[in-house]
């Protein structure tokens, strides 16, 4: 196993450079910004390192060691490529013991909120806290994944407009000129850029569930997360056409840990209509929440 150099405290999401890790035969890419205590995001579906608005990575590091990194086989990683969740897991507790992190405050949007899940869960020694961004829990929720989103989601190349639709909520003037600014803040970057995962890639990947549900339950995950005594937070848009915030509603009244955050005229991408808002919460959430135990 050989890795490089952590980055300097002080560069920028824009302009910090990829470093690689080479672990269990595969390269992994990953970046990181700021300093404290590491924070670790799990990117969304057909998501790379130059996707995550960097407004919202900048927030985050003026409190943490803010980590992300491309899936095995996607991006700028090699090795097979899947979405399955657990293997997703793997990538991110790969990275963190390759670097040396220790516990961590694992993130994750969207699918990487799934993925966050299943690392809590199957590791939970190597997290103190979870943030769960534009996601679900596991299993069949009763509030499934709205048509436009595989609509524009499953498009070869999005546009600016797919990506109002998908990340945002159109409805609201205020909503569709944040996403305008973060298309333009993710478009800013113009070297060693991650290239984006093509068709031919993320569809058959696609096939890999044959449940029908935005996040198979294929470990007992659901049963599993009511037993954590990890802290959650849990940040929704109030129009999330991909997990619906409704999702939760059951669940978390079986969930003592969990805090539920809901952003008013906001779509999936909650965290890049309101970066710093959104930054400063979970610094608050968790610099006040105690370290969680592991569930018996």
């Amino acid at each position: 196993m050989t890795l490089t150099a952590p980055p300097p405290a002080a560069e920028r999401a824009e302009t910090t450079p990829t470093r690689y890790v080479e672990v269990g035969g595969r390269r992994l890419a990953y970046r990181a910004i700021g300093a404290g205590r590491p924070l670790v995001l799990c990117n969304r579906f057909r998501g790379v390192l130059d996707t995550w608005d960097p407004a919202f990575l900048d927030a985050l590091a003026r409190h943490f060691r803010v980590i992300t990194f491309d899936y095995s086989g996607l991006g700028l990683s090699t090795g097979p490529a899947t979405f399955e969740r657990s293997a997703l897991a793997r990538d991110a507790r790969d990275l963190v013991q390759a670097l040396e992190l220790g516990p961590v405050i694992i993130g994750g949007w969207s699918l990487g909120g799934t993925a966050a899940q299943v690392f809590l869960l199957d590791y939970p020694e190597l997290a103190t806290h979870a943030v769960l961004i534009g996601t679900g829990p596991p299993g069949d929720t009763g509030h499934p994944i709205e048509p436009i989103f595989f609509e524009r989601a499953l498009k070869p190349v999005n546009d600016l407009d797919d990506e109002l639709v998908l990340f945002f909520e159109p409805a609201s003037a205020a909503s569709r000129e944040a996403g305008i600014r973060s298309h333009r803040r993710i478009a800013a970057r113009t070297t060693d850029r991650a290239p984006m995962i093509p068709a031919e890639v993320f569809l058959p990947l696609l096939q890999e569930n044959t449940s029908g549900q935005a996040f198979p339950d294929t470990g007992r995950f659901r049963e599993r997360l009511t037993r954590t005594h990890t802290p959650l937070l849990v940040i929704s848009g109030d129009h999330d056409i991909s997990f619906p915030v409704e999702a939760w509603y059951e669940l978390s009244r079986q969930l003592p840990t969990m805090q539920h955050l809901v952003l008013s005229q906001s779509g999936h991408g909650p965290q890049h209509q309101e970066p710093e808002l959104i930054a400063e919460y979970i610094a608050a959430f968790v610099r006040t929440t105690p370290q969680g135990r592991r569930a018996p």
